[in-house]
C-alpha cells in the first residue's frame, strides 16, 4: 500500500510529493510531531503574487538574499513551530588523530529530522543539501531529510508576470531534484521531496484579503524618536 495514504488529500491538490527510501512512512511513524509541523506549515501557506513580482517595498532589502518564500516558511512557519537552524561539525579519526571534515549546515532541524527550502537557489544547492543528509544519515544525526521546492509548472505564472527569466533553467525546480534522488544522491537517507504547485498561487496584489489567514511576514513597529509615544 503507498505510503501516500498518510498524506492529506487537500495537501496533495497543492504539492507534490515524492518520496524516496519510505520518507514518508518513517516521519510519519517515527516522528509524528515533526510530520505535523510540516503538514501544518504547508497547509498554512500560499504562493502570492507580491512573492514573485519585484518588490516596490521601500523595506524589502531588510530580506538580504533570501526570498519571502523562504522567509516565510523558514521564520515564520518552521522556526516557529521549534525549528531551528543546525551546525554540524564532524571529524574523521585515522590512527587515533582527528581531522576535521566540513562542518554540515542545515536550516531547518527538530528531532533527527533536517528540512530545506529551496525556492530559486542554483542547483548546486541540491547536490549540498543531499549531500548533507546523506552524511549526517549515515553519522546516524539524521533519519530523514526533507525539501520543499517549486514544481517546473510554476514557469507559467512567472513568465505572465515578466519574471520568467528571473526563474531560469539553472535554478532549483523539482525535475532536477527527483533526477539526482534517482540517480542515488541521497544515499540511504530517506528524502522527501515536496513541490509547490501552481494550484498554491494567490493573486494577492489584486485582492489583498486572500493573504489573511496564511504565513505572512510581520515587521515591527517603527516606535518614535527617544521612545517617546506621539501625544492622543
Amino acid at each position: 500500500m503507498s505510503n501516500m495514504r498518510f498524506v492529506p488529500e487537500d495537501l496533495r491538490d497543492l504539492y507534490e510529493f515524492h518520496e524516496w527510501r519510505n520518507a514518508i512512512a518513517v516521519l510519519s511513524a517515527a516522528y509524528p510531531e515533526e510530520w505535523g509541523d510540516l503538514l501544518h506549515v504547508l497547509r498554512n501557506f500560499r504562493l502570492f503574487r507580491s512573492d514573485i513580482e519585484k518588490s516596490t517595498d521601500p523595506d524589502a532589502e531588510k530580506f538580504g538574499d533570501r526570498s519571502k518564500v523562504v522567509l516565510r516558511m523558514d521564520d515564520y512557519g518552521f522556526q516557529a513551530r521549534g525549528w531551528k537552524p543546525r551546525e554540524f561539525a564532524t571529524s574523521i579519526v585515522v590512527d587515533g588523530v582527528a581531522k576535521e571534515s566540513p562542518t554540515h549546515e542545515v536550516d531547518c532541524f527538530k528531532g533527527k529530522v533536517a528540512l530545506e527550502v529551496e525556492w530559486n537557489a542554483r542547483t548546486e544547492f541540491y547536490d549540498r543539501d543531499l549531500n548533507n543528509f546523506r552524511r549526517l544519515f549515515e553519522l546516524e544525526a539524521v533519519d530523514v531529510g526533507v525539501i520543499v521546492t517549486r514544481c517546473d509548472e510554476l514557469q507559467t505564472i512567472f513568465k505572465s508576470l515578466g519574471r520568467g527569466t528571473s526563474y531560469g533553467a539553472s535554478t532549483t525546480i523539482l525535475s532536477k531534484l527527483q533526477r539526482r534522488l534517482d540517480g542515488g544522491a541521497g544515499g540511504g537517507c530517506p528524502v522527501l521531496a515536496i513541490g509547490i504547485k501552481p494550484s498554491l498561487y494567490a493573486d494577492d496584489v489584486a485582492t489583498p484579503a486572500l493573504s489573511e489567514g496564511f504565513l505572512t511576514i510581520t515587521r515591527p513597529k517603527k516606535s518614535r524618536p527617544g521612545g517617546r509615544k506621539k501625544p492622543a
